[in-house]
């Protein structure tokens, strides 16, 4: 994988995990006040138990994103997969965030909370400080909203790691990659040891005869030639004198202007 794709996993990680601890915090509280509740005989709203199943269920399922990510990050179908789930997470959140809109009031005087309606610094039924149960719904409702960016910056980095991985499918080992997958590229000062500048001359193919050099032998005036095989496969005898040079004249077409070649049809 390249550098592209580790910078994605190590984002779409710390997201991951930036989810896990939100979540984490939502559920501590609404358990706390679950807990207390049920210490006190106290009756606990259907409200409340919503939010901590959604809090649970966003927390567990950042805990297995975080482990996945490392593992089958950027595969297409758990990148579908996790994209459909986070848009499912950005709408528990805020479903928590509407659960939770009193955490918006000031926590003085008379303040509505979770576990029930009463003065700041006076004890609740279940035992908590209603100023103290304000403050903690007022921590939820902002760790909420922060986690509503979370799974949407989460649903961007898997559409972008699900992306990279299609395209690194794309590229299998070659040379141009020094024999290993992916898209990452050489440099120009990195040459590859099997580029035919480099090659020995192990590695080169032997010099073969033309095919005029097989029937009608060298055409140079400076050396001797070395006979041609007519069409019936005899050789040829050359008795031409040598020139004043010390060569020998290149042969003289036959009549029909090309000679006897099995290349040109004149036979």
């Amino acid at each position: 994988m390249g550098a592209g794709g580790v910078v994605l996993r190590f984002f779409n990680l710390a997201i991951r995990i930036l989810q896990f601890l939100a979540s984490a915090v939502i559920l501590g509280i609404f358990s706390y006040f679950l807990a207390r509740h049920s210490q006190n005989d106290q009756h606990i709203p259907t409200w409340m138990k919503a939010v901590e199943g959604l809090s649970g269920a966003a927390t567990l399922y950042a805990l297995l994103g975080s482990l996945f990510t490392c593992c089958l990050g950027g595969i297409i179908f758990f990148a579908g997969l996790a994209i459909f789930l986070d848009v499912c997470f950005v709408g528990a959140m805020i479903a928590i965030a509407i659960l939770t809109r009193d955490g918006t009031q000031t926590c003085s005087g008379t303040v509505d909370t979770p576990v029930g309606t009463g003065d700041d610094g006076s004890d609740s039924p279940s035992g908590v400080d209603y100023g103290y149960a304000c403050r903690l719904e007022k921590v939820v409702f902002a760790v909420s909203i922060i986690g509503i960016f979370f799974f949407l910056i989460s649903i961007l980095l898997q559409y972008l790691l699900g992306r990279h991985h299609k395209r690194e499918k794309r590229f299998g080992p070659s040379p141009a990659n020094d024999y290993t997958y992916g898209t990452q590229r050489r440099g120009f000062w990195r040459r590859s040891k099997y580029t035919p500048e480099n090659a020995s001359g192990d590695d080169m193919l032997p010099g073969h005869p033309t095919p005029g050099d097989v029937e009608t032998g060298p055409t140079t005036t400076n050396e001797k030639p070395a006979g041609w095989f007519n069409r019936f496969g005899k050789r040829n005898q050359y008795n031409a004198a040598p020139t004043a040079t010390g060569g020998y004249p290149a042969p003289a077409p036959a009549p029909g202007g090309y000679g006897n070649s099995a290349y040109t049809g004149n036979y």
